[in-house]
């Protein structure tokens, strides 16, 4: 018999997958339980729903009593909270930091109803753009740095966004209101070990930034097929200068805008989507 280390092989996080097999613990199964030991009904979340890892957003909306809780939401490690911002409602999860976290939460909101799922990460600079921090990227592809994607896709170099949902969020993008940046970024699970030679080669493949969820959350979106777009709040320059200032209301009020617009432009395709078509005679 092989023994375990020889079953494994030198990298485990690479070893045993087998992508295509259902998995024993299911966010169902979770839900499921969670709803009976805490005798909650059941009840769908919003068609739209946020995770906000910095929270500042969520603070923002409860301080300004534009929040009310879920209380059916049946995870042991979040509370949702329910807004309408311009005529749209929203389900918000603050505190999500991290891929695993972040991936475990999503997971249980899409099986809630959830059909679009918006991260926005506050995130670090790795290229100087032309404009200072703070600024919002939309995240097309991010380097796999982390854990977590390994689990939902086989190796490879990059998480991607589903290429037609970003062309449906950039259609008609109003820069007036939310300046927007697309690029690369590199998924990390260790902020504090972002050395000057890992930089190095972020620069050198021009990746513009480091946050902390979005290979996991495409790995997500690809393995399941579901919709996910990732931003960068883009707030400091890993510390190296006077930073994480991230604008009026923390950054509440910019994001909230990129929600609007990303959320406006996928409602609309999703109600021509959804038209009946006329069948020809």
């Amino acid at each position: 018999m092989r023994s375990f280390q020889e079953s494994l092989g030198e990298q485990p996080i690479l070893a045993s997958k087998h992508y295509d097999a259902p998995s024993v613990l299911t966010p169902r199964n979770l839900l499921r339980e969670v709803r009976r030991q805490r005798k909650l009904p059941l009840e769908k979340v919003p068609k739209i729903c946020i995770l906000d890892p910095d929270g500042d957003l969520v603070e923002y909306l409860r301080t300004s009593n534009s929040t009310r809780r879920q209380r059916s939401w049946a995870c042991f490690h979040t509370a949702l909270d329910i807004f309408v911002h311009e005529g749209t409602e929203y389900g918000i999860i603050g505190g999500t930091v991290g891929a695993s976290f972040s991936v475990l939460v999503g997971e249980e909101l899409f099986e809630s109803g959830c059909e679009l799922l918006i991260n926005i990460s506050s995130a670090g600079r790795i290229i100087m753009l032309e404009q200072a921090p703070p600024y919002v990227i939309l995240i097309e592809k991010a380097l796999r740095d982390e854990g977590t994607s390994y689990h939902y896709l086989p190796p490879s170099p990059y998480s991607y966004m589903n290429p037609f949902l970003k062309e449906v969020v950039l259609h008609n993008w109003d820069h007036e209101r939310a300046p927007l940046y697309t690029g690369t970024s590199w998924t990390t699970d260790a902020p504090f070990r972002e050395t000057e030679e890992m930089l190095e080669v972020g620069r050198a493949h021009n990746i513009l930034t480091i946050e902390m969820e979005a290979a996991a959350l495409y790995a997500l979106a690809s393995a399941k097929q579901q919709h996910v777009v990732c931003f960068a709040y883009v707030t400091n320059t890993l510390g190296c200068l006077g930073d994480f200032e991230k604008g009026l209301e923390n950054g509440s009020i910019t994001n909230l805008e990129v929600i609007s617009q990303t959320a406006r432009h996928w409602l609309q395709w999703r109600a021509i989507s959804l038209e009946p078509r006329q069948v020809e005679a």
